[in-house]
């Protein structure tokens, strides 16, 4: 048995044989109270036996005689489903000839020569188990004679003239007929002295099979089926007799009892034969049950006087025939308890004034409390005709006024006690439309506005909707709805019809219409088209008590034909001023017959119509008085609908004032309960719409009729319509709940479905109320927010979505009906799983240096479970927004910062960061941030005596850059220079201060080896490869005999400066230029007398500020002091003739 609850769980899976556990099971259910018994539960374990090895020879048929091929399948629990198939599994087709028999032969009417072949196979399926037996192949082998002789049809099954059988009520009975012939005999049913009833009658197996679902005790009789065919006919009739089990008339209901109270116990049930009917108590036979004096049994009701609250115990009822049992369950519960309220209070409640208002009073008390209302503080008891006391504790106001307003109180007392309740009632001004559309007329591609101006109450919120012939508005942007108007551009003939303005408010709602009619823009001259005159001079005649003549004169049709006329009523003696609709006739029609109704002051108008619209009406006929006579009709729409559980309210439409026929209308209101032997009651009230029967038993199924009579008599015979005393709460609560979680977000809850009787109403489905206890990884409680799911109708499971992670929740489910809840079922605890975090709260990146950067983070703001660490990817961004590699960081849970370091400078990296949980890893945040980069500049100082100080000349440096090229220096200044870095965390800078000597200008700045930059590398194959070039260019012009340039110069202009080339050393002399003072080093070719000219020295490299001091060391810093200009200096020793290095003169640039 399960822990905490009543199930009996057997399970054979673990080994155990089934058989083991068959037999009869009962559950008892005891407390201090009493003890309930359940009805036996039958064991009994399936079975799908084998069937038995047989010979089967071969069928031998003439061709037109009858066969039968028998499939006697095995025994089976539950009986197996039978069918025929061939070797190829495929079903075998079957027809008016050919057929299965219920009992699963296969019968030929008359077999024909392609019935022939060996594999006829009747298989037998046992669901249960899940097994398909099959039985050995059936060889069927037709032999033809000429000619084939005809036969009248004779019944394969049943056999004789007659038969009988018996069915119980309300299962399916089934009739069956099977007949041999040839040509093939066709089937035919018929009941003899009745009808086959109707909807519940239906024929299978080619109307060989009479089917008759949910018999009763009617369908008794004698039923024949007739074969036939072009030779004859056969029957057979079958006396079929309905037998019942129990079924419940009146079951016990629960009893709730004060001490010293009357009450009793009604078991009443049916069938055939009559069920005998015995009592317990607590399980045991009331004969033999300890005594108890208030307690006295008579027959099928047990009467209680004066009890105790010792007489608590639980009753069961069981009535039994030879057919079967029924076994209920009810609890007489003596209680004493002082009211209590269930209405919340200060309950607000909001009518429209004119408007019923009801005041809620639900309570519960043991004895039954009695209910007083007041109003005001200080207001005496309510009375009086302006309200209704309802006996649930509602009062009504019928007609609530502006003065009707205020608190109301609701006090309930017993000999126990007494409470009170306040409710506030508010009384809203109605909503209404003060200026309404009207009738329009207009033009092809015209405009046309409707108005629809409203007055509400200042506390409610309107809402107004236009709608087209009762739909939404077309979607077209010709449609301009404004605030208290409808404009339609540019109207087209599809615009053509009924336009409504409706008022929405939460209490109530008002519309108006008006008709648009689009017409053709008028010809020239205009022809103007108009609705028709009204017709005149109305004429009655030939009048009779059920009909009289009417006849007219058209008025003017106004260019436009009329279409039809249509003839309204006014009825004086009951509606005086109130034109209703008679009937509508072609307008080529001036006279039309009228039909009419007894007790009737007639007054007729006609109303012309054309394309255009209706005409004015006409001036109202004559009067014309009919005589009275009983009514013809009987109020439409009866209904029984209990409001109490213990009352059934009967309304109906009352009949209109013509259709009373004469004075003197009432109506005669009949009720009885369904399926027991009583009689009508019936009663007579005045002229009314609804009659309520007290003391009813609840929800119990009625037959209710209404009949309309008045002095003259009484109306047709009323049909019976079916309706249902009143609902009450629900008795027990779902059980067995259980929660299934699927996921962290999602849980499947599953529950017993409670007995229908204990529903005590129309059951309308099941809700479940959860919510989150808390946390599991916060462990903080928070407000408990219900959330509550709804299931329709009789389901036993339901979803749960949207469950937070890591959590614990509750649960509880209650059965619904049209009354309301019931009790709710123990709470059931469920946890949801771990899921993934969501993302990290935030994260900050700063103090940002030249290779580190500072990362802060924030937890997940729902961690979903318990946080195991973090991830962090990293990866560099280039100007071209390419990302480079990326590199992963797996970071403790607590930890919240972290200091990356030995990162590039100025480079941009992207940062994904998650958090992760046992679950996996959960969303994602991105930041990017930067490392600082250089910055350079320089402060030019003042010239000339008396001059300021000159701004700083500012230069900005990509940050991946080690140096700079100052250019346009004065030679022999002082400079200051400034090498700064601007990132996240601001500027940082270091000076220096330097001055430029004759004719050159050196600084220092951080450098990096430039020789392991790409694109130095290329830049310095494409000089090489230029200076290769040139080489083997000159090479060719020299060995042709060519004369350079520079030689034609020598050769014309000596110069006595030149001086001559060392013999010792092979390096040149020093060359002055006094102008502008430019060192040159001899490095380029000399001409053949190895003399260089100051103008063929123009393009040196000197140009550039190369001074004889300034050289690099190995890592390409800068070395050596700067000088002022010398006159002359020798050249470095070992100098070659060729041009110089790729390295040095890029050296020469810094």
């Amino acid at each position: 048995m399960k822990p905490n609850s009543g199930t009996l769980v057997i399970n054979i899976m673990n080994g155990g044989k089934a058989e083991a556990y068959e037999g009869v099971y009962q559950c008892t259910a005891r407390n201090e109270r009493g003890a309930a018994i359940s009805n036996n539960i039958v064991i009994r374990p399936s079975r799908s036996p084998l069937w038995t090895k047989e010979k089967l020879e071969p069928n031998h048929v003439r061709e037109g005689d009858s066969l039968v091929l028998h499939c006697r399948p095995p025994v089976g629990l539950p009986p197996p489903i039978i069918f025929w198939m061939d070797n190829a599994f495929q079903r075998l087709p079957q027809s008016e000839r050919v057929s299965q028999g219920l009992n699963g032969d296969l019968y030929f009417s008359n077999v024909q020569p392609e019935d022939t072949r060996e594999d006829y196979i009747c298989y037998a399926r046992f669901n249960h188990t899940q097994t398909i037996q099959q039985k050995q192949p059936i060889s069927v082998k037709v032999f033809s004679t000429k000619p084939v002789t005809e036969r009248q049809p004779v019944l394969l099954t049943p056999t004789g003239s007659t038969s009988t059988k018996v069915e119980l009520r309300g299962n399916v009975l089934l009739l069956e007929c099977i007949a041999a012939g040839l040509p093939t005999p066709v089937i035919r049913w018929i009941k003899e002295g009745g009808e086959l009833p109707a909807n519940r009658t239906f024929f299978e197996n080619f109307k060989k099979t009479l089917k008759i679902i949910d018999v009763s005790e009617a369908d008794s009789g004698n039923y024949k089926c007739i074969a036939r065919n072009t030779l004859g006919s056969v029957h057979h009739v079958i006396s079929v007799t309905v037998k019942a089990a129990p079924y419940w008339i009146t079951a016990p209901r629960n009893l709730v009892l004060s001490p010293g109270e009357d009450g009793t116990l009604i078991c009443r049930a049916n069938g055939n034969p009559k069920p005998s009917i015995s009592w317990l108590a607590n399980g045991v036979p009331i004969a033999i049950a300890p005594e108890d004096p208030s307690r006295k049994v008579d027959g099928d009701t047990i009467i209680f006087s004066h009890v105790q609250e010792r007489s608590s115990a639980v009753y069961q009822c069981n009535a039994s025939n030879e057919y079967g049992y029924l076994l209920a369950n009810a609890f007489v519960n003596v209680l004493a308890e002082p009211p209590r309220i269930l209405t919340p209070a200060n309950k607000l409640y909001q009518v429209i004034a004119d408007s019923p208002a009801l005041l809620d009073c639900a309570y519960f008390g043991s004895p039954k409390p009695e209910i007083e209302w007041f109003k005001g503080v200080k207001g005496s008891i309510l009375r009086g005709n302006e309200y209704v006391f309802h006996d649930n504790g509602t009062l009504e106001i019928p007609v609530a006024q502006k003065n009707s307003a205020g608190t109301y109180t609701c006090v309930a007392r017993n000999e126990l006690g007494k409470i009170q309740n306040e409710v506030q009632l508010e009384i809203k001004d109605p909503t209404m439309i003060i200026k309404q559309p009207e009738y329009k007329v207009i033009q092809r591609y015209g405009q046309v506005s409707f108005e629809c101006i409203i007055k509400h109450d200042s506390t409610l919120l309107p809402t107004v909707t236009w709608l087209k012939d009762n739909d939404e508005l077309p979607d077209d942007e010709r449609f301009l709805v404004g605030k208290d108007n409808l404009t339609i551009m540019n109207v087209t003939d599809k615009d053509d019809g009924t336009y409504t303005c409706i008022v929405n408010t939460t209490l109530d709602s008002v519309s108006a219409s008006a008709v648009l009619t689009v017409v053709a823009a008028p010809p020239t001259p205009a022809i103007i088209y108009a609705r028709p005159n009204p017709p005149f001079d109305l004429e009655l005649t030939g009048q009779l008590e059920r009909s009289i003549d009417l006849s007219w004169i058209p008025g003017d049709e106004n260019n436009s034909p009329i279409t039809s006329f249509v003839i309204e009523y006014e009825d004086a003696l009951h509606e005086p001023g109130v034109w209703h609709y008679q009937t509508e006739v072609p307008g080529t029609q001036t006279t039309v017959q009228l039909k009419l109704s007894p007790y009737v002051n007639y007054s007729f108008r006609v109303i012309a119509v054309n394309k255009i619209g209706r005409s004015q009406p006409s001036e109202p006929s004559e009067q014309y008085l009919t005589k009275s006579a009983s009514p013809d009709e009987n109020p439409a729409n009866v209904q029984g609908i209990g409001s109490e559980p213990d009352n059934l309210v009967i309304t109906w439409e009352p009949l209109k004032g013509f259709q009373s026929n004469g004075p003197g209308l009432q109506y005669k209101v009949s009720w009885r309960q369904k399926d027991v032997d009583d009689e009508w009651t019936s009663v007579i009230v005045a002229n009314v719409s609804k009659y309520i029967v007290s003391g009813t038993p609840t929800f119990v199924p009625y037959e209710v009729k209404v009949q309309a009579l008045n002095d003259l008599g009484y109306a047709p015979e009323p049909s019976e319509v079916i309706g249902h005393s009143g609902e009450d709460l629900p008795m027990v609560a779902p059980g067995n709940v259980q929660v299934h979680v699927i996921n962290s977000t999602l849980a499947k809850v599953h529950w017993d479905p409670v007995p229908l009787k204990t529903v005590r109403g129309h059951l309308q489905g099941y809700k479940v109320y959860y919510w989150k206890v808390q946390s599991l990884s916060r462990r903080s409680r928070r407000h408990v927010e219900k959330k509550i799911l709804t299931f329709r109708g009789n389901k036993t499971f339901g979803m749960l979505p949207g469950l937070e992670p890591y959590s614990s929740y509750k649960l509880n489910v209650r059965v619904v009906n049209g009354k309301g809840e019931g009790p709710a079922s123990p709470d059931k605890a469920f946890k949801t799983p771990e899921g993934v975090p969501s993302s990290p709260s935030f994260l900050k990146i700063t103090n940002p240096t030249l290779d580190s950067l500072t990362l802060e983070w924030g937890s997940p703001t729902h961690p979903n479970g318990v946080l195991t660490s973090y991830t962090l990817k990293f990866q560099p961004i280039n100007n071209t927004h390419e990302l480079g590699p990326l590199v992963e960081i797996r970071i403790p849970a607590n930890e919240s910062s972290l200091i990356l370091k030995n990162l590039n400078y100025s480079t941009r990296y992207k940062f994904y960061f998650n958090a992760q949980t046992s679950v996996g890893s959960g969303s994602q945040i991105t930041e990017e941030a930067v490392t600082i980069m250089d910055e350079a500049g320089i402060l030019r100082p003042a010239v000339g005596a008396g001059k300021g100080k000159e701004d700083w000349k500012k230069e900005i440096v990509n940050g991946s850059r080690s140096f700079f090229v100052l250019k346009g220096l004065t030679p022999g200044t002082a400079y200051k220079v400034r090498v700064g870095a601007e990132g996240l965390s601001g500027f940082r800078s270091a000076e220096d201060v330097f001055e430029t000597g004759p004719g050159e200008a050196h600084c220092t700045i951080r450098q990096v080896d430039i020789a392991t930059q790409g694109w130095f590398i290329g830049l310095m194959c494409a000089v090489a490869l230029l200076i290769l070039i040139l080489l083997i260019v000159c090479f060719i012009r020299r060995n042709k005999g060519g004369k350079y340039p520079v030689k034609e110069k020598e050769d014309a202009h000596a110069d006595p400066e030149i001086q001559p080339m060392k013999e010792d050393d092979g390096t040149f002399g020093e060359y002055s230029d006094a102008e502008d003072h430019k060192p040159l080093k001899k490095g380029s070719r000399t001409p053949s007398d190895r003399t260089v000219k100051k103008e063929d020295s123009d393009d040196s490299l000197v140009d550039y500020g190369e001074g004889v001091n300034g050289q690099f060391n190995e890592d390409g810093s800068f070395i050596g002091q700067y000088s002022g200009k010398k006159e002359k200096e020798p050249a470095e020793g070992n100098e070659s003739s060729e041009a110089p290095s790729p390295v040095n003169a890029m050296n020469s640039f810094v």
